[in-house]
């Protein structure tokens, strides 16, 4: 039976990766939340020269493996990648210099971290729903996702030191590289979704 690209549950990568029986979408997920938590733990050890500071790659990875995977399986491969650190493995950005496990998501950027999975399932969720055939409507929904990730880490970086300096020090310095960032998801995100409707 056809699904229809707006039916809840068809991702991306549904359309490049079939699978028909249980054992095969549970084999798919395994393989495809292994596959992200890597690629997460890869990002955020990227550092791009930008301005006014250098930027990691792990919110774009982020929103490429909710659009990709789906709502779903995306918001699970965050919550592996942050149990993953929980249980003090060093793939978080600055680990273990800064710390590791408990101690270390309890820092500043603990709420950051959170933001990141349930950005992960916004994004799958747009996907979903068609949102990726149209620049626009795609646009909205990485914005959307970033400024939860934003909302989630502001919040709980601003009761560490306090409103204006987790503006002056967790927004500012980001603003310019998260906008190319938002750019290439959204581009990315819409060009696979039109390849893979035809």
């Amino acid at each position: 039976m056809n699904r229809s690209v707006t039916a809840p549950g068809l991702a991306t990568i549904d359309r490049f990766w079939t699978a028909e029986t249980d054992v095969d979408r549970a084999t798919r997920a395994v393989v495809l939340m292994v596959a992200g938590t890597a690629l997460l733990w890869a990002s955020a050890r990227v550092q791009i020269p930008f301005w006014p500071v250098p930027a990691t790659l792990q919110t774009l990875m982020v929103v490429l493996i909710g659009a990709f995977y789906g709502s779903r399986l995306g918001l699970a491969t965050v919550v592996a990648y942050l149990a993953e650190g929980l249980a003090g493995l060093p793939v978080f950005v600055g680990t273990p210099e800064k710390g590791i496990g408990l101690a270390y998501m309890a820092g500043p950027t603990g709420g950051f971290l959170l933001g990141m999975a349930i950005a992960a399932y916004i994004v799958g969720w747009a996907v979903e729903r068609g949102f990726g055939r149209s620049v626009i409507s795609m646009l909205a929904a990485v914005l959307v996702a970033n400024v939860v990730i934003y909302a989630f880490g502001l919040t709980w970086l601003g009761s560490l030191i306090g409103g204006q300096k987790a503006i002056a020090f967790g927004l500012m310095p980001f603003l310019i590289s998260d906008a190319v960032k938002i750019l290439i998801a959204t581009g990315v995100t819409v060009a696979a979704s039109r390849v893979t409707a035809k």
